[in-house]
């Protein structure tokens, strides 16, 4: 499996479709369009990459994730924005408890997963905001490893979810409910297979396959649900100053993954032989 880099969204600047100062999270819906969250403002590009529309939030976004319904929500610190298919607040969960820094967003059945960094575990809530339990919150170290200060997490068609724990080199498995299925990944200084540094992966997605990105330095790898390496993305067009990068992937199998310096989103579609 290879990948080919096809085009390159937004990059530094002040035009309506760049981004100032900061790009931080991606999202893609079922119609192939993408968001994208940074300095404050929500960012909608079609599936050709053009820029359709921009929004605001109360407080910078830190992270996405786009409801069956079309409705947008919004990670910031302290609360979740959501917003209906036409970028209008509908309504706001605020907790400082329970949301202190909102930098993952996900749904399973019935229920909404926020990635609290503050506090280093996931939230499942009741689609009304009711909390329901911590995921990834009892082992001995009482939440995910995360030196770079961030939880993502991303769930598969099962409502499996499939959480970073980069201070342990993984992704761990867990149900909505808590339990702890498994996990993939070693460490590996040199081996592409294995995850390197301190702290990788820092970020996932999952749609057919699991993609994850990696810092120091930066690139983006497919694995598949057994932790075999598939491919290396890409790492060349990354500024090596990045983490954090969020990855997205939609139904066309096209990655997007967010460059936190050049504060561009590149995209890559798989190379059919």
């Amino acid at each position: 499996m290879t990948y080919r880099q096809i085009r390159v969204i937004g990059g530094k600047g002040n035009a309506p479709g760049q981004f100032a100062t900061s790009l931080r999270c991606l999202a893609v819906d079922a119609h192939g369009q993408l968001f994208a969250g940074g300095d404050s403002e929500i960012k909608l590009f079609d599936a050709a990459g053009r820029l359709k529309r921009r929004w605001s939030t109360s407080r910078p976004v830190l992270s996405l994730a786009v409801a069956g319904d079309g409705a947008v929500y919004a990670g910031q610190p302290g609360q979740i924005e959501i917003f209906d298919g036409a970028a209008k607040l509908v309504n706001t969960w605020r907790g400082e408890t329970l949301l202190g820094r909102v930098t993952a967003i996900g749904f399973v059945k019935d229920g909404v997963l926020a990635g609290d960094a503050a506090d280093r575990a996931i939230r499942h809530f009741d689609r009304t905001g009711k909390f329901r339990n911590h995921i990834g919150k009892h082992n001995p170290v009482n939440g995910f490893l995360i030196p770079n200060g961030v939880v993502d997490f991303a769930v598969d068609a099962q409502g499996v979810i499939h959480a970073a724990n980069p201070g342990k080199h993984r992704v761990e498995r867990y149900l909505p409910t808590g339990e702890l299925l498994g996990h993939i990944g070693r460490f590996h200084g040199t081996d592409p297979a294995g995850f390197g540094g301190c702290c990788n992966p820092t970020n996932v997605a999952v749609r057919d396959h699991i993609y994850v990105t990696e810092k120091a330095g930066p690139r983006a790898k497919v694995y598949d649900f057994n932790g075999n390496l598939q491919a290396v993305v890409a790492s060349a067009p990354f500024d090596p100053n990045c983490k954090n990068m969020s990855v997205a992937v939609d139904g066309r199998g096209l990655v997007y993954v967010a460059d936190t310096v050049k504060l561009a989103v590149f995209v890559f579609e798989p190379v059919t032989v």
